[in-house]
């Protein structure tokens, strides 16, 4: 609570309350920062803020659900390979899908055959002068120099430079945060527990006062910290309509944070191309969003094939197929029955 504004100083009578200041994933001007990959004398810089957008990635739960249920659909379908196992290729595909780079390390014998190939996590991976040189960067004067020509890298194409990959849900980031902040307003407008959230009026005189002492006490300790708080007004010989009854809690109900999730959710599932009744999001119309098995066909169709097709690439680079799909599987559903 606080009795003063910025404008005018104390006022007597006069209450208000604030939420502080927010508490976003970042600041979304972190990521405009760069327009171009610059040269910092032996690797490129990333043309976005990599750990700002790993944060932003867990800033809504329709942008992280639709990255690991991509991952997923990746992982269920690809078939192991020796130089290849599941657990590599799913870090090897998230960090793709979020960051729009993904890089395997070739792993060597003493014949230079390959022997095994290992993820390089994409929030840390940085391209060399050279193209064909890398480096693992956590920090500063904490970084490794990858063998030449040793680390393959999966991009996802920008138009404004081509050393790195910039995921394609970035256009999205705007109401992913937008979804975070109404959540977070929510959260801390109710554990402000500063405001009121009805007036309770009484204009008839008691014979007891400690009987109005006894249900202002009780309206007090009818609500725990952090919820609305009851106001007790009590006017012996007052007048009808003497005091008017301002609904204060009703911000609540009228600052549309509803349609505000709808709307950003909504963004963010066109951003991802993935249908909303794959993710288990419940339809608040009558008719529903339609049949999911007519929606995971399309969607495999027109998103899931192309996006395997991309992870062939690795195939080429090392002369060798060990990206390959099987997407005849039947789900562990049928195969249980």
């Amino acid at each position: 609570m606080s009795n003063e504004t910025p404008e005018t100083g104390p006022k007597d009578g006069i209450q208000a309350f604030t939420f502080g200041d927010p508490m976003p994933v970042l600041d979304s001007r972190e990521l405009l920062d760069h327009l171009e990959c610059w040269m910092n004398g032996r690797w490129y810089e990333p043309p976005l803020s990599l750990a700002g957008l790993a944060k932003a990635t867990r800033a809504s739960v329709f942008l992280q659900s639709g990255l690991m249920f991509k991952r997923n659909m990746l992982s269920r379908s690809f078939v192991p390979h020796p130089l290849l196992t599941r657990q590599h290729f799913e870090q090897f595909a998230l960090d793709f899908l979020w960051s729009g780079n993904g890089y395997l390390e070739r792993k060597e014998n003493r014949l230079r055959e390959p022997m095994q190939l290992l993820p390089a996590l994409s929030k840390y991976t940085r391209r060399g002068e050279d193209l064909d040189t890398y480096y693992y960067v956590r920090g500063w004067q904490d970084e490794h120099a990858f063998k030449k020509g040793a680390v393959f890298q999966l991009r996802d194409a920008d138009i404004n430079q081509e050393i790195y990959g910039v995921p394609e849900w970035y256009a999205a980031l705007h109401s992913a945060l937008l979804n975070e902040s109404a959540t977070l307003f929510r959260r801390k407008y109710y554990q402000n527990g500063s405001h009121a959230g009805f007036v309770l009026y009484i204009n008839d005189t008691v014979h007891d006062e400690k009987d109005i002492a006894a249900i202002s006490d009780a309206m007090k300790q009818s609500k725990g910290p952090g919820n609305f708080r009851n106001l007790l007004v009590y006017a012996p010989g007052g007048k009808k309509d003497g005091l008017q009854v301002i609904p204060i809690s009703e911000v609540a109900a009228k600052d549309d944070f509803g349609s505000i999730k709808n709307v950003s959710r909504d963004d963010q599932l066109a951003a991802l191309r993935v249908p909303p009744q794959l993710l288990g999001i419940v339809p608040v119309n009558a008719g529903g969003f339609g049949s999911p098995k007519d929606a995971s066909d399309i969607w495999t169709a027109n998103e899931l094939l192309p996006l395997q097709a991309r992870f062939t690439a690795l195939n080429e680079w090392l002369g060798e197929e060990v990206i390959t799909f099987d997407n005849d599987q039947a789900p562990p559903t049928a195969r249980l029955s």
